[in-house]
């Protein structure tokens, strides 16, 4: 009989899992659980995903607001820091800020506006256009920022991180001044050390700030790039990709897990005989549409990921091939050309009209942003993906 499902995320649920658990044997037993629960048979091509979330418990991969405020004060001086392009987040950040304040004596604050990286909103562009305020040239002291736009409370968590922010500086008996900018150099005319604490854009921050003549500027992604004092550490990441565990401790972005895919592949080859693929993601890549906001605050979305799933889709736009190139059939004519098509179709579609349309990114940012969505980050309960007719098309 002709299979009449395509693509199917199922989202697995799975122990919590503790420091030092067998993540390999967990994954591979939870998937193949389910499956006999469920009455479903694994077949080739799977995906089988794993957050990055418990693979950090695993690895017990932990660091303290003191490990990070040691990190900061010996790359930074331990004086005044010009802390930039954070992102407004009490989990993402609040308590890394905690830890770099710690390190220091005051921190020049610098947030950019209307908005942060990720979209959390400080004030709307309809507000800077009333007040007259151009966010690529004006810079904003607090005071202004006050006077013109009053006080600004997230839409979701109702949080002033202006304020908030501010308060968790003070609280570690650090001063602080906080200003407004979008051009990272700004910060020089206030201190030459600076920790830039962007994401997606660290490389051109620190590039354009070195250029600049600053005396000292690292990134998230340098700060805890090795163990202090027995802490945790991400050798590639640093802060970046980090979340809060408690009060005074932050989870890390997972460190090496090659090995970890690798291995639950060839567990799962081993006990079904299936070629599966298997990745660690983090956060995918798609956009709240009231809120503005971007789900981008991991560094990566793909942490590690079999071979298999590199590259990007190849794939011709049924829409496209049933308007142009086979406009005069229908029914079943239309059904065996445009499969035939399908068959038929070159190794590399780049370019070709029969393909526009078709998301052109690559497959792991894809499948992690399914994934992200499939297991979501409240209590579901499920960090584990098993994906099931990704690669599938029309004529299977």
């Amino acid at each position: 009989m002709e299979r009449k499902v395509g693509t199917v995320s199922r989202g697995i649920r799975a122990p919590i899992i503790r420091e030092g658990d067998d993540l390999c044997k967990i994954v591979v037993e939870s998937v193949l659980d389910a499956a006999r629960s469920e009455g479903y048979a694994l077949r080739d091509r799977d995906v089988i995903a794993v957050t990055e979330s418990i693979v950090a418990r695993a690895q017990g991969n932990y660091a303290s607001v003191d490990a990070i405020a040691q990190d900061v004060r010996t790359k930074l001086g331990g004086q005044t820091i010009g802390v930039i392009f954070p992102i407004l987040s009490r989990n993402r950040f609040a308590i890394c800020l905690r830890g770099i304040a710690r390190g220091a004596k005051k921190i020049v604050l610098m947030l950019s506006y209307p908005s942060d990286e990720v979209g959390n909103e400080l004030v709307s562009l309809d507000k800077l256009d009333e007040a007259g305020v151009n966010p690529f040239s004006d810079v904003l002291t607090l005071e202004k920022y006050r006077e013109l736009f009053g006080e600004n409370k997230h839409p979701f968590t109702l949080v002033d991180y202006v304020d908030y922010y501010s308060g968790l500086i003070r609280e570690e008996g650090c001063d602080v001044e906080v200003i407004f900018a979008n051009d990272c150099r700004v910060i020089l005319n206030y201190t030459s050390n600076v920790l830039t604490c962007d994401i997606h854009s660290r490389a051109r921050s620190k590039r354009l700030l070195k250029a600049a003549g600053a005396e000292r500027v690292f990134g998230l992604d340098d700060i805890l790039t090795a163990p202090v004092n027995g802490s945790g550490c991400n050798e590639k990441f640093g802060l970046l990709g980090s979340n809060k565990s408690t009060e005074d401790k932050v989870k890390l972005f997972p460190r090496e897990c090659t090995d970890l895919v690798m291995a639950i592949q060839a567990e799962i080859l081993e006990k079904t005989g299936k070629h599966v693929e298997v990745m660690v993601y983090g956060d995918g890549a798609f956009k709240d549409p009231v809120g503005k906001i971007w789900e981008l605050a991991d560094p990566s979305v793909s942490v590690a990921n079999t071979p298999g799933l590199e590259g990007t889709p190849n794939e011709l736009k049924l829409k496209y091939l049933a308007d142009n190139d086979f406009a005069e059939l229908s029914g079943a004519e239309l059904k065996a050309a445009i499969e035939g098509a399908i068959r038929e179709k070159d190794s590399n579609l780049a370019g070709s009209m029969a393909s526009q349309g078709t998301t052109p990114r690559r497959l792991t940012d894809l499948i992690g942003s399914l994934c992200d969505l499939t297991s979501g980050s409240g209590d579901k309960g499920t960090p584990i993906i098993h994906i099931q007719g990704y690669f599938d098309n029309y004529t299977n």
